[in-house]
């Protein structure tokens, strides 16, 4: 049979035997079915994100500009493709942004990273 099932007493009454290593127990014994335990928990995890995501109606105004801000075309002439990847990666940040900041700094992608940093920590 199943090793993921167990015998519990919630309130037991335990007597030991005074003359061997013998006890007694007295209570109500429940069965309790691990795997099943671990099922529920699973499908209550699957369950608890979904109530917490905002429907369409519900967009937080940050979450709006940002998506405008992705769609955007910005001209990526004189920047390099490595250092837009690499402000990108380094300062979570959208395309848009990353070129944006390279460019405000001279193409010093360590500059870039610094102001968005500073920028979101504000």
């Amino acid at each position: 049979k199943s090793k993921n099932i167990l015998f519990v007493i919630s309130k037991p009454d335990v007597f030991k035997s005074p003359a061997s290593d013998t006890y007694i127990i007295f209570g109500e014994a429940k069965i309790e079915d691990l795997s099943a335990q671990a099922q529920a928990a699973a499908a209550e995890q699957f369950k608890r994100p979904d109530t917490l995501q905002p429907g369409p109606a519900e967009t937080p105004a940050a979450t709006v500009a940002q998506i405008e801000e992705e769609g955007e075309d910005v001209d990526e002439t004189g920047v390099e493709e490595n250092d837009i990847k690499l402000v990108m990666d380094q300062a979570q940040v959208s395309r848009a942004k990353a070129i944006k900041a390279l460019k405000a700094n001279k193409n010093d992608p360590v500059d870039a990273i610094l102001a968005l940093s500073e920028d979101s920590a504000a």
